[in-house]
């Protein structure tokens, strides 16, 4: 052994600098709510594309998605407005949702304003249809709709709207019903059969991380996820009969779905290579939708399919049950922060084995600290001498060098699972927990979470047997909690109460091992 980090280390390191470079890039490098493009429609117009099918869908043809020849002068006026409990929606000329707000409480911003998933300046409006003959597109991008009400309020029951579009060749029906809970159903019917295509909408772009999933997901035909991120659309992606097909950021959503025969769907290219969403229609054509925040309990009402837009990224796997877990302890607790801490707990008692097992394995080559030092002085120059009699020590004594590391690589899935779920759950917007703490979506106002997770963090080095060989690898570690404090310092406080409640389970998990081996060490001396 050489007086360079042990693979113990090695480790713990990199699941350090694994989780700051996730976390530091997100808080410190990406903006949170950057603002919606302002460009006009006309700018952004997807031009005339044609979008060919993957060879291994034979079903799929190629397919001509016309441009949007929009006039400045449509974009903004409102022919109806629909409203519920906890949205509003307004409806253009183009027969297009504009604008949708949402009205629940913890949707606003600090000004008190109202949370807009959806604007009028948009690459793409949920609604809008795009016709194949450029002739009958341009004409539908020129006359206006007409609505049969103004206004529509949305009762339990649902409100609806008819919109009438009539072309040169062609009328557009479009009948819409609105339910409470952000679904809505879709009645699109033309007089003469033309090939066109209708949008759920670009992706609201109210929650944009560095990492955590925005741009499109299709849940496919035979129920597999497909993500495409904004600047990677290819154009040329065709999924038929799709489950779900759906603009997302990190919060909140807007798509389409029929759950039964599916959805004939394509993905065009946009503005920096963005996910630009279509499904194809019919004369006479149906299908539901749905705009508002990725709430699993909202979601989960409507259909247990459709809380599959919630994606979690590589660990989605894992962080579905984990998501689960919390939500069931929240049942219990009735409080989402002592959910947090519940399911802490319990992740640490599935974990145990493990951690016990790492625990162990690093109180015997504590002891074995003091032999290892000799042996590096006595052949320190003689590297491979060196690794055989250190073999040898680790032999006789049952000790693995490499004990306490493959316990931490395999709890490392978890932990992101953990840190992705505590990230994307809107469901701690606006929870309070106790006392200071109102919010677990923000950060601590009063940095005390941060605070207590550096001290216990502190303490659990403190008891934990090391096998430093080098003095500045001490320090580096020693420095690690106050590192941690100052980034934690704007971390959401859900996921600060996380750390800290590991934290507390990792001290009395260490102290108990710690005692287990004091005990037997005292066995020896009593017989004697």
């Amino acid at each position: 052994m050489t007086d360079k980090l042990t693979p113990q280390m090695r480790i713990i390191l990199a699941t350090v600098l694994s989780f700051l470079f996730f976390a530091l890039y997100d808080h410190f490098f990406i903006p949170k709510n950057p603002p919606i493009e302002t460009t006009s429609l006309e700018q952004n117009a997807t031009p005339t594309t044609t979008t060919s099918a993957p060879a291994d869908v034979k079903s799929a043809s190629s397919v001509d998605i016309a441009g949007a020849p929009t006039s400045p002068s449509k974009l903004g006026e409102t022919i109806a407005t629909i409203k519920a409990a906890g949205y509003e929606v307004q409806i253009d000329r183009l027969g297009r949702i504009a604008k949708f707000y949402l009205e629940e409480g913890k949707y606003k911003d600090d000004n008190g304003g109202r949370f807009q998933l959806i604007d009028a300046s948009q690459a793409l409006l949920p609604l809008e249809i795009r016709f194949s003959d450029k002739a009958v597109n341009e004409d539908a991008f020129v006359m206006s709709y007409s609505a049969d009400k103004d206004t529509v309020d949305v009762n339990e029951n649902g409100g609806s709207i008819v919109l009438t579009q009539t072309l040169s060749n062609v009328v557009v029906t479009k009948t819409i019903t609105f339910f409470p809970s952000g679904r809505y159903d879709l009645h699109v019917k033309l007089s003469t059969p033309k090939e066109y295509f209708i949008s759920p909408g670009f992706r609201p772009s109210l929650a944009v991380d560095s990492y955590t999933f925005h741009g499109a997901l299709i849940k496919k035909a035979d129920g597999s996820i497909k993500t495409i991120d904004d600047g990677s659309a290819k154009g040329d992606e065709h999924f038929a009969n799709a489950k779900i097909v759906a603009g997302a950021d990190k919060y909140y959503t807007t798509f389409f779905y029929e759950l039964d025969k599916g959805l004939e769907s394509v993905v065009s290219v946009g503005k920096d290579k963005d996910p630009l969403l279509f499904v194809k229609g019919n004369d006479d054509f149906k299908l539901s939708g749905y705009i508002g925040p990725k709430e699993h309990v909202k979601l989960h009402a409507i259909n247990p399919e459709l809380t599959d837009v919630i994606e979690y990224g590589f660990f989605t796997f894992i962080s579905k049950p984990l998501f689960s877990l919390l939500a069931f302890l929240h049942g219990i607790f009735g409080n989402w922060g002592w959910a947090i801490v519940g399911m802490t707990i319990i992740v640490r008692l599935v974990l145990y084995p493990l951690t016990y097992k790492g625990m162990v394995s690093m109180n015997k080559l504590k002891e074995l600290a003091p032999k290892v030092k000799e042996l590096q002085k006595k052949y320190g120059d003689d590297k491979q001498k060196l690794n055989t009699h250190m073999m040898e020590l680790y032999k006789k004594n049952g000790a693995n060098p490499m004990g306490g590391c493959l316990p931490i690589l395999l709890q490392i899935p978890v932990f992101f699972a953990v840190y992705r779920v505590l990230q994307n759950a809107i469901e701690l917007k606006g929870a309070e927990w106790i006392l200071w703490v109102n919010d677990l979506a923000i950060k601590d106002p009063y940095f005390i979470l941060p605070i207590l997770m550096g001290i216990t963090m502190f303490l659990h080095q403190r008891i934990t047997p090391t096998t430093f060989t080098d003095p500045m690898q001490e320090k580096i570690m020693k420095f690690l909690p106050l590192i941690f404090t100052f980034f934690f310092v704007t971390f959401p406080a859900g996921l600060t109460l996380y750390w800290f409640t590991n934290n507390l389970a990792s001290i009395v998990q260490q102290f108990y091992v710690n005692k287990l081996f004091a005990k037997k060490h005292e066995e020896p001396k009593v017989e004697k």
